[in-house]
């Protein structure tokens, strides 16, 4: 009875209402601004401080005497998570909130394509809608410091440039329909082990070229209603409630006027939280501030124990009013809103979308000729992608990650995805329709992690496994002596210490037997190729004896039919790496400096972390790596990616030599595609300060375009960029700085891969 009165109460508010009899707050004739205005007046102290904190797990309550239905959150940013009991972490058991699972953030970084990032937010925002769910907490964008980050899976790649131009559109699709984007997690979350307690020690030069360009586009391009605060500490104060980053940065600075939100249990302190910055409180100690107490919500550091301090006159409600201000603007734009769309739940659409990102995000790695194998002549030998069924037969799959749903897991993104076509189903089901005559075999090869479950959600075939890891990879070698073609799926899982939330891995070397298994394989069959599941880099020991290696991410609901169309040639890969894939982890800047994980202090309660790398993040470390020590390279670049075709770049030209810093410049450079193959590009674009009076990157990515050519076809991409492309944060003035000089473009296609250059100068 208590949900139907609130539904009928928060209907009123689309109840027409002759214009003179309607409050202020009401009449969606007058500016927004005034009817905050107009509605706040009308509040009790009471009813302003219930909408600053959770009423239950994810929603906080609204203003029925006024018409202001509850607001409810959600995670994640790769689907709508599964409703949750009022007060328990346990799923509710409903039948009906099932979603579409979409490829985590690597993946959606690695397509390199802003229109991707458009696509995923429109078509999550319809799923939230449908489910009423009016906040999606995400996208994330921290950064990819190093690749041991359990939770690097679900942001956008290592470099500041990127990860700005795919949140942006991200954040103004999920809010087209009326959803809004808490961008998380703001700020210097980069790992995740003693998440609570570690204080990042950073310069102001990193923090702002580095860990927050991404969130300032979210908010100042992307227009984000709300952003979510970061469990650990800067500057010794948590930052969820935090002066410099909310109060300064975020609000002053940059003009936010969305809501601060809680990550659930970064809310530590009443002072600090009514002082700095903090606007809606979720999950404090998620059942209440003692152990076993539940719905204590009014026991949270923002619910009665501020309204005391406000009752004893030791605050006024200044602050108070602030609060709920930025809460009220939020109602407007959500849960008030009466144009908002209509939204779809696991439609068709959304499928398509899915698969769709989940094909372009996939990177081909290496596709060297192929060795010789079962029924392929010396001189018919090629690459070994795409898999050509005319000539490959007999298929083994082999590994544990096929297997295995991966929409289940790894932490708050886990998701009860309406399906889920696991790798080796999608590779069965290619084979059949498109060779009747073909046979896939499978081994497990490995056994890593055999759960199935996650708050309940149970799903997936049973992965119980009695066999010895000896027994499993002499199943493997014999059935691969056999096998035309060998496809092992491993990688990483969402199990704790690998890609999941709370732990970062203990190794960078993959998990379980995945090594041995290998290479006894390419012994007996050296036609393998290596699919890899993951958020995140690996060791690979083997690499250049394996011929043909693919990174699939963690794709979602399509994930195994997007695999099947990259390996056997429906689809074209385009993707390219969002981060840098080390060859070991002295590669690394926070590693090789022996930053992470930081030291603890004398009374073991706060760990100390301070970023010595500074500003030289990924393939800005490794570019200076090189410049001192020769012949350090990555596995692989970042931005690196192959495709089925090739591409020839030509000589670029810019539009002008010389420029202002009040004019723009755009550099143009002819792609033509040289194969046989329709395909896609990612021109990239990295500035070189050829002297600056500071210490600067070699290089930095400040632009980029995919372009989309048929074979033969030539097309011109244009890339612009103007002042802010040539500053750096000057720590001294606190501000951005272009100093006047000759700066050069870098052009190619990876990090590595730079095919053109072009010498301009700043006036």
């Amino acid at each position: 009875m208590k949900h139907i009165i609130i539904a009928f109460v928060a209907g009123l508010a689309s109840i027409p209402l002759q214009a003179q009899n309607v409050p202020v707050y009401l009449d969606e004739g007058k500016p927004i601004e005034q009817r905050i205005d107009d509605a706040l007046a009308r509040m009790t102290l009471d009813e302003k401080i219930a909408v600053i904190h959770a009423q239950s797990k994810f929603s906080s309550a609204g203003v029925k005497r006024l018409g202001f239905p509850d607001l409810w959150t959600d995670d994640g940013p790769h689907g709508v998570r599964p409703d949750v009991l009022w007060d328990e972490w346990e799923q509710a058991g409903q039948t009906n909130d099932s979603c579409v699972a979409f490829p985590a953030l690597t993946c959606l970084a690695a397509t390199w394509n802003p229109d991707m990032a458009r696509l995923y937010g429109e078509s999550l925002g319809e799923e939230a809608l449908y489910r009423n769910k009016n906040v999606i907490l995400g996208p994330g964008v921290n950064i990819y410091r190093t690749p041991l980050g359990g939770r690097n899976f679900e942001y956008m790649g290592e470099d500041p440039c990127l990860a700005s131009r795919m949140v942006v559109p991200y954040v103004q699709g999920l809010q087209s329909k009326g959803v809004a984007a808490c961008v998380k997690h703001y700020a210097l979350n980069n790992d995740e082990e003693y998440r609570h307690q570690v204080n990042v020690i950073v310069s102001d030069r990193a923090l702002h070229e580095i860990y927050l360009p991404a969130f300032k586009a979210a908010v100042q391009e992307g227009g984000a209603w709300a952003i979510m605060g970061a469990y650990n500490l800067y500057q010794n104060q948590h930052n969820c409630h935090n002066a410099t980053m909310l109060n300064k940065i975020l609000k002053h600075d940059w003009g936010f006027d969305g809501v601060v939100i809680s990550d659930w249990g970064g809310c530590h302190d009443t002072k600090e939280a009514i002082e700095n910055g903090l606007d809606l409180e979720f999950g404090t100690w998620t059942n209440g501030l003692t152990m076993g107490k539940t719905n204590a919500y009014d026991s949270y550091f923002l619910a009665d124990s501020y309204k005391q301090l406000i009752r004893d006159g030791k605050y006024t409600t200044k602050e108070l009013d602030d609060k709920v201000r930025r809460v009220l603007r939020l109602f407007f734009r959500t849960t008030m809103n009466r144009h908002r769309p209509v939204g779809f739940l696991c439609s068709e659409s959304h499928y398509e979308a899915a698969l769709k990102i989940a094909q372009e995000g996939i990177v081909l790695l290496k596709n060297s000729p192929s060795p010789v194998g079962r029924g392929v002549r010396s001189k018919d030998a090629a690459s070994l992608l795409p898999i050509d069924l005319t000539k490959t037969k007999r298929i083994l799959v082999v590994g544990e990650n096929a297997i295995k749903m991966m929409t289940v897991g790894g932490g708050s993104s886990s998701l009860k995805a309406q399906h889920e076509i696991l790798p080796l189903d999608g590779i069965r089901e290619w084979v059949s329709s498109h060779a009747p005559n073909g046979h896939i075999d499978f081994a497990r090869g490995y056994v890593g992690d055999t759960i199935q479950s996650y708050n309940g959600v149970t799903v997936g075939r049973s992965l119980y496994e009695l066999r010895t890891q000896e027994e499993l990879t002499a199943e493997a070698i014999e059935k691969a002596r056999q096998a035309d073609v060998v496809i092992f799926i491993g990688g990483l899982n969402k199990s704790n210490h690998q890609d999941c939330e709370g732990h970062d891995r203990l190794s960078y070397d993959l998990p379980y037997a995945q090594n041995e298994v290998i290479e006894a394989i390419l012994k007996v069959n050296p036609r393998l190729v290596y699919v890899n599941i993951s958020g995140n880099g690996a060791a690979l020991p083997w690499l250049k004896d394996v011929p043909a290696i693919v990174q699939a991410w963690f794709i979602g609901s399509e994930a195994g039919k997007a695999i099947a169309s990259v390996l056997f040639g429906e689809v074209n890969p385009s993707g390219k790496l969002p981060f840098t894939w080390y060859a070991s982890l002295d590669q690394c800047g926070a590693h090789a400096t022996n930053s992470y994980p930081g030291t603890w202090r004398d009374d073991h309660r706060i760990i100390d972390e301070e970023y010595k790398e500074g500003i030289f993040v990924g393939y800005r470390w490794m570019d200076r790596l090189t410049k001192d020590r020769k012949n350090q390279n990555p596995l692989f670049p970042f931005g690196y990616g192959l495709s089925y075709t090739s591409f020839k770049l030509g000589k670029v030209t810019a539009d002008k030599r010389t420029m202002t810093a009040n004019e723009q410049i755009t550099f143009t450079i002819p792609v033509t595609n040289t194969g046989n193959r329709a395909g896609a590009e990612t021109i990239q674009l990295y500035i070189h300060d050829k002297q600056a009076s500071v210490e600067r990157p070699l290089k930095e990515l400040k632009a980029f375009r995919k372009v989309y050519l048929q074979p033969g076809e030539t097309k011109q991409v244009s890339l612009t960029i103007d002042k802010a492309a040539l500053s750096f944060y000057n720590d001294q003035t606190g501000q951005w700085t272009a100093e006047p000089g000759d700066f050069e473009a870098l052009i190619g296609t990876s990090s590595k891969q730079i095919i053109g250059n072009c010498c301009f100068t700043l006036r």
